[in-house]
């Protein structure tokens, strides 16, 4: 499943939520749950209804502060780390949730120039704001989307009230959650893209384009409280699918391609090794070529997850002697896959088994068979018999 998120009126949290639940109406009745587990059920009400602006109907989600709650509206990071890690949420819900809140505290601990657990939300900070990302991170882990993508996003204008004072539009914090997305002007007035907003759409690192083939099969929208002249406030959801499964998956990556023909093997050897380690990098290939004046030079091909395109041409620039950089979004199939642990007298074996069209197949990591071996295809054949165990 593929989701494409379309800002008509900008992205909040509470936004966020009501779109995904006019797409999947199913998860509605969960989301109380999600918040007992989390420890929040006297701390918070939840209220979402169908609504409308007399051009689209949608649903409208609001977290309202409980009875309960305190009354101060700041909490450090480590704070909410803790509880949450400390709850009874699920492990994924969990995962997702410290995901989208790293990001904010790493935003705000650069703005204000402090260690990250010594950051203080404050917005961000109140158990409605916190119980907004929760929901979010729930219903992002349960309804299956293996690929998101938005267009460019609105800028908005003017000044936004926080407990800082008066902020410009977008705010220090969330323009450093957002670099690296293309922005538009359409000169509405107002905060179009909230803190919490810019940080689910960071964690879910979306990619400019939709998928080929897929089909779309519903569209929601996740309407905010404010009122714009002349536009719904409103998120646009597109979920998109294929008629059946077609037994793999789908996503887009990156591909950055340059030549180096005046560094050293030595130290483009060091550089690649380096960005081949980068976080979101999926692979570093390098092939001899001839070039201009018949030269002997390095052709190189980077593949990496789209969020990091900024970053990672900026890298390839400081650590190669490249002076142009070609750059592409390609779309890949991959095939599912597993990865087991067998045992084989008394050591440890990675074996990766593979689904593809014509059955199983299963392949031991290189780097732990022992160079005089012939168990490979023992131990092939044992994960490929704990998968089938275990699929059952």
């Amino acid at each position: 499943m593929h989701i494409h998120l379309d800002l008509v009126g900008g992205i909040s949290g509470d936004m966020f939520i009501g779109a995904l639940l006019d797409c999947f109406p199913e998860q509605r009745e969960g989301l109380a749950e999600i918040i007992e587990a989390a420890g929040f059920a006297d701390l918070v009400d939840l209220h979402h209804e169908v609504t409308g602006d007399g051009v689209l109907t949608g649903t409208h989600f609001k977290v309202m502060a409980g009875a309960t709650a305190e009354g101060h509206d700041h909490r450090h990071y480590s704070d909410i780390k803790q509880k949450i890690s400390d709850s009874a949420l699920d492990s994924f819900t969990k995962d997702v949730a410290l995901g989208i809140f790293q990001l904010i505290a790493e935003a705000e601990a650069k703005v204000h120039g402090k260690d990250i657990d010594q950051v203080a939300f404050h917005e961000v900070g109140a158990w409605d704001s916190i119980a907004d990302i929760v929901c979010a991170a729930s219903l992002i882990s349960s309804v299956g989307v293996s690929s998101w993508s938005v267009h460019s996003l609105p800028l908005g204008r003017g000044q936004v009230e926080a407990a800082h004072g008066r902020l410009p539009v977008p705010a220090p914090a969330t323009s450093l959650l957002l670099e690296g997305f293309e922005f538009y002007d359409d000169g509405i007035e107002g905060e179009r893209i909230t803190p919490t907003g810019a940080a689910i759409l960071k964690y879910l690192a979306p990619v400019p384009g939709i998928p080929e083939g897929v089909k779309l099969n519903c569209s929601g929208y996740g309407f905010g409280t404010k009122k714009f002249t002349g536009i719904s406030n409103v998120l646009r959801m597109l979920v998109f699918g294929t008629d059946q499964d077609i037994g793999w998956d789908s996503d887009q990556v990156l591909a950055l391609e340059f030549e180096v023909d005046d560094q050293t093997a030595e130290e483009l050897a060091a550089a690649l090794e380096k960005t081949r380690a980068m976080e979101g990098v999926i692979d570093v290939i390098q092939s001899v070529v001839f070039a201009k004046k018949g030269r002997q030079s390095t052709s190189i091909r980077v593949l990496a997850r789209p969020a990091i395109e900024r970053e990672l041409t900026e890298y390839c620039f400081n650590v190669t002697s490249t002076l142009g950089i070609r750059r592409r979004l390609t779309t890949r199939s991959i095939l599912r896959r597993s990865e087991f642990t067998v045992s084989h007298e008394g050591k440890d074996y990675r074996v990766k088994v593979a689904m593809r069209p014509g059955g199983l197949t299963a392949k031991v990591e290189m780097d732990d068979l022992p160079v005089d071996t012939d168990v490979r295809q023992l131990l092939e054949a044992l994960a490929l018999k704990k998968y089938r165990e275990d699929n059952e």
